[in-house]
């Protein structure tokens, strides 16, 4: 980065991190000139672009922040545009017409531009806490309600401050570098540059504090570090395993899509092996974590991770249920072993316990029924695949789910739980080579009945 480029003078600030107020020297904004970063025009969405212009004429700031200056400064095209401006959400929707305010916890406006969303957030300041103070406590009643619990978690985050503030509030430092259209400038307060160039993720402020405000954060260190292929800040590791637990008191619906982001992605696997070396994966999926001992758990899972990642990157759809069914099925299977040990096949065992499985795994991670039906179906579908003869494989090939359910038994023949045979079988019956059915042949041909003839008077056996 050139020298000549950064433009910085120093000052005294009060700074907030958390609950807790301290002194900090800090550096008024480091502004990297466009001659010394690799952020264009040509790389921003001409929506993103079109609100910045037009919050601009209309009188406010605003800047492109967060995660698409952050992958395009790695080299990363975004795959959507985040801005933050002075204008309040009201005044954000005044300008643009096709605006709408979502959220209450934070509030923020949806601009429709041509045909992306570009989410526009108020700068924000830090949290305030009852523990600072009636004079404060009304401030931020009168700011749009503002508040933390007693454990430090953000319950209502909406009140409104400077640039500055909104920098320190963010939660990683290459997450508060914002760029500036107007001189296509980086602006930076919090040293998020300087951790660019050192290939590392790291929070603002005491780690502990802001894990306490937000237990997602500790979900999202890995999954931005994994994507860019940074390394976590020592700092910020280190209290990650200690605070795991936290995430059991985030809405399980919120962790569902914080999941998805981790394991429909083609980080896919790194980010399964750093959430275990750090005690979130125990948290997420209890059921599965316990089973992961097991002989051939650990390649299931890996299989469908590594399957799901090649298709990312292959811009090929994927789907929660089958991500769902790999993680759940060691607990279905473990589940299951007692009732299998007492005389009970598969195919009744399996209903049976795919509903209790599915009902403990939502007291974490919420799963939609839209994708827990379908989960469910393809592990009903596992001892179809034995019925080879007669009409069955046909009746089986015809079940919307097949293609799916084909796809589990790959992994589970993987994993060691069934044989190559009967996977090459299958394989082959796709392909139209209508392989003879297994020992034991098809189904015999229905004994006629002899018909009687009139008067005849029946004989029993």
């Amino acid at each position: 980065m050139a020298t000549s480029a950064i433009q910085s003078r120093r000052r005294c600030s009060r700074r907030f991190a958390g609950r807790d107020a301290k002194e900090h020297v800090i550096s008024e904004p480091t502004i990297i000139s466009r001659d010394a970063h690799n952020v264009s025009r040509q790389d921003i969405s001409q929506g993103a672009l079109d609100v910045l212009y037009d919050l601009g004429r209309a009188g406010y700031e605003a800047y492109l922040v967060g995660g698409g200056v952050r992958d395009l400064l790695a080299g990363i095209q975004p795959k959507d545009f985040d801005v933050a401006t002075d204008a309040k959400p009201e005044e954000v929707r005044d300008v643009f017409r096709r605006a709408r305010l979502i959220g209450r916890r934070f509030r923020l406006a949806h601009v429709r531009a041509g045909g992306e969303i570009i989410e526009v957030a108020t700068f924000r300041a830090q949290p305030r806490s009852p523990e600072e103070g009636e004079e404060q406590a009304e401030e931020a009643l009168d700011d749009h309600d503002h508040m933390l619990d007693e454990g430090g978690r953000i319950l209502r985050d909406n009140v409104y401050g400077s640039l500055e503030d909104d920098a320190f509030r963010r939660d990683f430092t290459v997450n508060a570098l914002y760029y500036r259209v107007t001189d296509f400038s980086v602006v930076d307060y919090v040293g998020g540059m300087d951790d660019m160039v050192a290939r590392q993720i790291r929070l603002i402020g005491d780690p502990e504090t802001r894990y306490r405000e937000d237990p997602v954060r500790m979900l999202r260190a890995v999954r931005i570090a994994n994507k860019l292929g940074f390394d976590i800040e020592v700092a910020t590791a280190a209290p990650i395993r200690e605070l795991a637990d936290l995430l059991t008191d985030v809405p399980g619906a919120r962790l569902f899509d914080e999941v998805l982001k981790l394991f429909l992605s083609a980080q896919a696997e790194k980010n399964f092996d750093d959430l275990i070396e750090l005690g979130l994966f125990q948290v997420l999926f209890p059921q599965t974590a316990a089973c992961l001992h097991q002989d051939g758990v650990e390649t299931l899972i890996r299989g469908a991770l590594q399957g799901t990642a090649a298709r990312v990157r292959e811009d090929k759809p994927v789907t929660p249920a089958f991500l769902f069914a790999a993680l759940l099925w060691p607990a279905l299977r473990d589940a299951m072993a007692s009732a299998i040990e007492n005389g009970q096949n598969l195919a009744q065992t399996i209903p049976e316990h795919s509903g209790d499985v599915a009902a403990e795994q939502v007291e974490t991670v919420a799963l939609p029924r839209r994708f827990s039906t379908p989960m469910r179906e393809i592990w009903a579908l596992q001892p179809r695949f034995h019925r080879r003869n007669g009409r069955r494989p046909e009746r089986l090939a015809a079940h919307p789910r097949f293609r799916a359910a084909y796809d589990f038994l790959i992994l589970r023949a993987a994993a060691g739980e069934e044989t190559d045979e009967l996977v090459q079988w299958w394989t082959e019956y796709q392909q139209g080579n209508a392989p003879v059915p297994p020992a034991g042949g098809p189904n015999p041909k229905r004994r006629r009945r002899r018909r009687r003839r009139t008067g005849e008077t029946p004989t029993s056996d």
